[in-house]
């Protein structure tokens, strides 16, 4: 990193700091590498530690930057895309799907998921929890109902517990014909669960992405997706899916 000239800038300091700092994790450091410490940093660009930590602080905000207890400050991995579009249409559990399935349960669904699934309110639907992992940080978490009458032919199916189960019945949902599916997204904060999973603090930004699966006229399985917004970008076109991007990460979406 060089140093620059910050005292004729009229924008707040910390701001134009930022830019200059974000220049340089493209040009001089890699995914993952730890960045010097801040004592080095404030001393090296002429600012008070107090404006490096603004910079830094809008960086994690970005997702350009990644601090972790123990390690030190990283240069994250690219943004995770959240493709929404009209390609063909596939369950969950598929070949090229890239979430690792973590356990399943049997139990009665929030009554907002009920209506979805146009089930009873008091009746018990699989529930498989799943998660996604992009260079070796959890990025997001997922819970996917699926109504009983969407796998009829589970209980022939020899599965223990965990993530075997899991697997039994996304394997048992694949032989409904898909019809659509339907996305909605919208800004949330983490509740507890959740920030756990996704190693961030309760009330961390998230994007939440419900996808509506249809076969035979109905809905057949609901996915509440839950993604770090600060690794993750929105990409609209006709792919579908959840894609990686290395290449154009950094443009707004």
């Amino acid at each position: 990193m060089g140093t620059t000239q910050l005292e004729s800038v009229q924008e707040p300091k910390y701001w134009h700091l930022k830019t200059v700092l974000s220049e340089a994790l493209d040009s001089e450091f890699s995914v993952g590498e730890i960045l010097p410490n801040e004592r080095d940093l404030a001393a090296r660009f002429g600012v008070a530690r107090a404006t490096l930590r603004q910079a830094l602080e809008q960086l994690e905000l970005e997702g350009r930057l990644q601090r972790r207890r123990g390690v030190g400050t990283t240069v994250a991995p690219p943004r995770m895309g959240v493709s929404l579009g009209t390609g063909p249409h596939t369950w969950p559990g598929g070949s090229e799907d890239a979430w690792q399935p973590v356990d399943c349960t049997a139990a009665v669904p929030p009554a907002a998921v009920a209506d979805a699934l146009e089930t009873g309110r008091d009746e018990p639907v699989h529930i498989v929890r799943r998660s996604r992992v992009s260079h070796g940080r959890p990025v997001a978490a997922e819970l996917l109902y699926i109504p009983q009458p969407s796998v009829p032919e589970l209980s022939g199916i020899d599965a223990p517990s965990g993530a075997a189960h899991a697997r039994a019945v996304l394997r048992e949902l694949q032989r409904l014909e898909p019809e659509r599916q339907e996305n909605a997204v919208e800004l949330g904060s983490a509740g507890a669960d959740e920030a756990k999973e996704l190693d961030r603090l309760p009330g961390a930004p998230v994007l939440v992405v419900t996808t509506r699966f249809f076969a035979g006229g109905r809905t057949a399985a609901l996915s509440v997706a839950t993604y770090r917004a600060d690794t993750c970008r929105l990409t609209f076109g006709d792919s579908g899916g959840v894609e990686i991007h290395a290449g154009i990460q950094r443009q707004a979406s």
